[in-house]
């Protein structure tokens, strides 16, 4: 059963590192709808600070920009599964990883398009050493969100921590993509491709 987790969270994986995944198009409402029925704002407001996090060459500037990023996607629009986010943050700081998956599976059920949500469950996944259930909740997130590079940094741990080097580097390099200042990405990306590197030799 473990191999074939592990598998599956490879194959998993090949699929969301692909450029059809990265790119894939958000469904926009039809002309002549009230624009009031999408509520664009939002979406408006974080695809400017994407624009600004790609441009910005000052770490630290950069770093208040992905806050604010972090910010837009805790607020679901809902009181109750914001409330239910800060019981599952709480229960997490705890360790009480248990209870911090029932309040993100109610989460999850509620509001399946919620992005935060689905990520902040395969935090609770991997910090479980669950990593095939955490991948799962990876591929949601991205579905959603294809420029979480929370998500995506996720990705590259657990890619690493199985040993495999070469996908973990693909997944660092889409967050430098997104996210060009964040420094544990440029670092990782640094160390696994002098690896991989010397394993050519």
């Amino acid at each position: 059963m473990r191999i074939r987790s592990a598998f599956c969270a490879v194959a998993l994986t090949a699929a969301l590192l692909s450029p059809a995944v990265a790119a894939e198009p958000v469904a926009t409402a039809p002309k002549g709808q009230a624009a009031a029925a999408t509520s664009p704002q939002p979406q408006s407001r974080l695809d400017t600070l994407f624009a600004e996090l790609k441009r910005e060459r000052n770490e630290k500037a950069a770093e208040r920009i992905a806050a604010r990023i972090w910010d837009e996607w805790n607020h679901s629009g809902s009181a109750s599964i914001d409330l239910m986010m800060g019981w599952s943050k709480t229960a997490m700081e705890s360790k009480k990883y248990d209870v911090a998956l029932d309040f993100l599976d109610q989460i999850v059920t509620m509001d399946p398009g919620y992005a935060e949500g689905w990520n902040r469950r395969a935090t609770v996944h991997f910090l479980m050493n669950n990593y095939a259930k955490s991948m799962a909740d990876i591929h949601h997130t991205l579905q959603l969100e294809p420029r979480h590079f929370g998500a995506l940094s996720g990705m590259g741990q657990i890619m690493k921590s199985s040993g495999r080097d070469e996908l973990a580097l693909q997944a660092w390099q889409r967050v430098l993509d997104i996210y060009p200042m964040m420094r544990s990405a440029q670092s990782e990306v640094s160390t696994l491709s002098e690896d991989l590197a010397g394993e050519g030799i």
